[in-house]
């Protein structure tokens, strides 16, 4: 039988998702992990290979911008480089996303990971934000919940001469120029050299095959994402999604993000005969399940693990929920908004990206505090 662009780009997206999550199971790829060392010991490796999968990624759209290869100004999903900056929106959905990863033991991508090496903890998780995602997403909840006072923040950038959020398009406005593509790539070059200053400075960094492969996949899988959506590909797949009898699901210029997708898959599993449903994001997520399954059997680290107490069932459950209604309303997570978006340089992207880290590294330190005062 032969397969359609639309199967070609669903298949793709699902192969690269699985590489990622078995190297993310091998390397210990985790931005919550990244957080904590950090907080809790002071290392900074796995906080070096999460920046440096942004630098990879990064880099990989303004080579790719540049050649005219993508255009991420146009629609993307989410849309990243939108002149509706909703700073409220991103710094409570950062934060909310921040304290959950914490609570769930993990953010995203690395409860997938967790998933797949037979984590029961991580499934409940999974399940919980799924859920959380999906009442966001697919329900009144959001618009009755949330709008109503998160919509008057907003600031349309565009109304002050701004057509969009990307960082050198915001510079240049502030000093009354127009951005241009030339200035878009040497503020962007500016950041990835900044990035991996900072990433290879560390001599153990430098001497860690696993922080470096973990990065570099991770991001080069970013990039891989936004060229099989919005190269000649997405151009052909976009094209059969409009002629299609029964119109595919987000069919847009997008990449690897793991919270909308988790309110996707339980959109479709509520309606499995729907095969339009089966989109980018549920393909990323059962390929990073299906890619660290894989990884954990062939190296026998596969185990079946429960939660130790009634309590740690309930940080679990709440930290799934909050990612998944963090994660929605800050339109992404520590991937998604923090590796993926920073790879636009939305300025949206950044701040949810420090109201993560600040979420998580507030909520360890206070878990810290009630260990002391309990003990």
């Amino acid at each position: 039988m032969e397969l359609t662009i639309h199967n070609q780009v669903l298949l793709a997206v699902f192969v690269i998702a699985a590489i990622m999550g078995a190297v993310a199971n091998k390397t210990n790829f985790c931005t919550m992990g990244a957080v904590s060392d950090w907080v809790n010991i002071g290392d900074t490796g796995r906080m070096r290979a999460w920046v440096f999968a942004m630098a990879v990624a990064l880099a990989g759209v303004l080579g790719m911008e540049a050649a005219g290869m993508v255009n991420l100004y146009g629609e993307t999903f989410p849309p990243y480089r939108t002149a509706n900056f909703a700073w409220l929106r991103y710094l409570l959905g950062g934060l909310l996303f921040g304290i959950g990863m914490t609570l769930g033991s993990g953010c995203g991508n690395k409860t997938l990971v967790r998933v797949g090496s037979g984590n029961l903890k991580s499934l409940t998780v999974l399940t919980v934000a799924s859920v959380a995602a999906y009442l966001m997403l697919w329900t009144p909840l959001f618009e009755k919940a949330f709008v109503p006072w998160i919509g008057p923040t907003t600031v349309n950038l565009a109304h002050y001469g701004v057509p969009n959020q990307e960082l050198s398009t915001v510079m240049a406005a502030m000093v009354g120029m127009q951005g241009a593509p030339a200035l878009h790539l040497a503020v962007g070059a500016l950041v990835a050299v900044g990035m991996l200053a900072f990433v290879f400075k560390s001599g153990d960094f430098r001497g860690s095959r696993d922080n470096i492969l973990g990065g570099a996949v991770v991001g080069l899988a970013i990039v891989a994402g936004w060229w099989i959506t919005g190269g000649p590909w997405g151009q052909k797949w976009k094209e059969f999604a409009e002629f299609a009898t029964d119109v595919p699901s987000r069919v847009q210029v997008q990449s690897y993000t793991f919270v909308s997708p988790m309110g996707d898959s339980a959109r479709y599993v509520l309606d499995p005969a729907n095969l339009a449903l089966v989109n980018f994001g549920v393909m990323a997520l059962a390929g990073v399940i299906a890619g660290s399954l894989v990884y954990a059997l062939a190296t026998r680290t596969f185990r079946f693990e429960w939660f130790a107490s009634r309590k740690d069932f309930v940080n679990h459950a709440l930290g799934g929920a909050l990612m998944g209604i963090g994660g929605v309303l800050s339109m992404g997570c520590t991937v998604g908004q923090a590796i993926t978006g920073i790879s636009t340089l939305a300025i949206g992207s950044i701040l949810t990206f420090l109201a993560i880290v600040i979420g998580s590294a507030g909520t360890m330190k206070y878990q810290y505090w009630r260990m002391m005062q309990e003990a």
